[in-house]
């Protein structure tokens, strides 16, 4: 039977016992319904258990990823022998976006139950989930007692990694052009030499030994190997610049994307692959391995990240690099190509690391600007000047 139903009818038998008792000569009325009800209440807030003795056990997923559903649920322990009706209502984070955030559950005499309900978190990082009320109704339903307990929890939420696939796909690639199947176009290729062999048809011929061929009387050439145990380290700005929307989504996230992907492919494919995050400070140093498990290194330091509205010390991180890693390595810099911060502080840092690193910098492209850029403006002026500004957004991006 419904709460709200039950507990009508629980008033209306409590009319009807009143009217029995009552003289005739007495009037039942509001009054005497609110005192009926009043009775009622106090009565089945006094049988009601102490939420208390009911045992409520809360189970999180340790780590979900964004935008994608988990599951939490609460065990619940029945310890007297009668059945309770147990709500439950937890503190769940409104960007979780919990399909329910007050669940109950009917639990039999002696027995448990446990309720579920989905979370879908729409923010990355770490959620600290502690307190949970409890609340137990009377056997008639009219009222209950609730107490609130701690139950700390933590539940983290990664980002997504949506290069995953393209990730997959570079390094089946790669290992396809390692072994000689050429079933793709590649550009460049190994220059670590691994042995002689005899000529192929579908060999270059500039990998002809011609001292090789001299000794044996046939044609021999060289055979390359992709380098290994190469070093890389991502060095992500997460400054004021990278706080810049694309697409709906800061650009720092798509630059732990790209950070998440380089790993992925470089330690898979036996290089070493290392991490800087900074932006007024050093936030965070990951020393070059190649271990599967790095990239769930890079993971528990990326994913409670959020980016500093304060100007980036290119040079206070470049020295703390080129301290920390001396022999010659890649550096992958991932930070905005905005032409007044490049002036004024990447382009006087950069001396620090071009003389002993190899250095790459990388910045997000915004596909909107692009699209302004060409599309036709015809009589809207709007369009007109918006077109004109995206047009001098990207020469400047050019410059830099």
């Amino acid at each position: 039977m419904p709460v709200l139903t039950r507990r009508l009818a629980v008033v209306a038998v409590g009319a009807a016992v009143l009217r029995v008792l009552l003289p005739d000569s007495l009037p039942l009325g509001l009054l005497g319904l609110n005192l009926v009800l009043l009775a009622l209440v106090v009565v089945d807030w006094s049988l009601a258990p102490a939420p208390g003795r009911v045992v409520v056990e809360r189970t999180l997923p340790p780590v979900l990823t964004l935008d994608h559903t988990g599951n939490v649920s609460w065990s619940v322990v029945n310890p007297t022998n009668r059945s309770l009706r147990v709500a439950v209502a937890d503190q769940l984070a409104p960007s979780l976006h919990a399909s329910q955030r007050r669940v109950s559950a009917t639990v039999p005499p002696g027995g448990s139950a446990t309720i579920h309900t989905t979370i879908t978190p729409s923010r990355r990082g770490r959620f600290a989930v502690s307190d949970i009320a409890v609340r137990v109704d009377g056997p008639l339903g009219l009222a209950g007692r609730q107490r609130t307990r701690s139950l700390p929890a933590v539940l983290r939420v990664h980002p997504p990694f949506r290069s995953k696939d393209e990730a997959e796909l570079r390094i089946r690639k790669a290992r396809i052009l390692e072994i000689g199947l050429r079933s793709a176009q590649g550009r460049g290729g190994g220059t670590e030499f691994e042995q002689l062999r005899e000529y192929g048809a579908d060999d270059e011929f500039r990998r002809v030994d011609w001292a090789a061929t001299a000794r044996s009387n046939k044609p021999i050439v060289r055979t390359y190997r992709a380098e290994r145990n190469q070093t890389v380290v991502v060095l992500l700005d997460n400054g004021r610049v990278m706080a810049g929307r694309v697409e709906d989504v800061p650009r720092v996230e798509h630059a732990m994307d790209a950070t998440l992907m380089l790993a992925t492919v470089a330690t898979r494919l036996g290089d070493r692959c290392g991490l800087v995050v900074f932006d007024a400070n050093v936030r965070a140093i990951i020393e070059p391995s190649k271990a599967r498990s790095q990239v769930g290194r890079v993971t528990e330091v990326l994913y409670d990240l959020q980016p500093e509205l304060v100007e980036t010390d290119y040079r206070g991180a470049f020295a703390a690099t080129v301290a920390r890693f001396r022999r010659r390595a890649m550096l992958v810099l991932l930070t905005e190509l905005n032409e007044q911060a490049a002036d004024e502080f990447l382009f006087p840092a950069l001396p620090l690391v071009v003389r002993s690193h190899v250095v790459v910098v990388g910045a997000v492209r915004d596909p909107e600007v692009e699209r302004w850029a060409v599309d036709p403006a015809g009589d809207d002026v709007e369009a007109v000047y918006r077109r004109a500004a995206a047009i001098d957004a990207l020469a400047e991006r050019s410059r830099v």
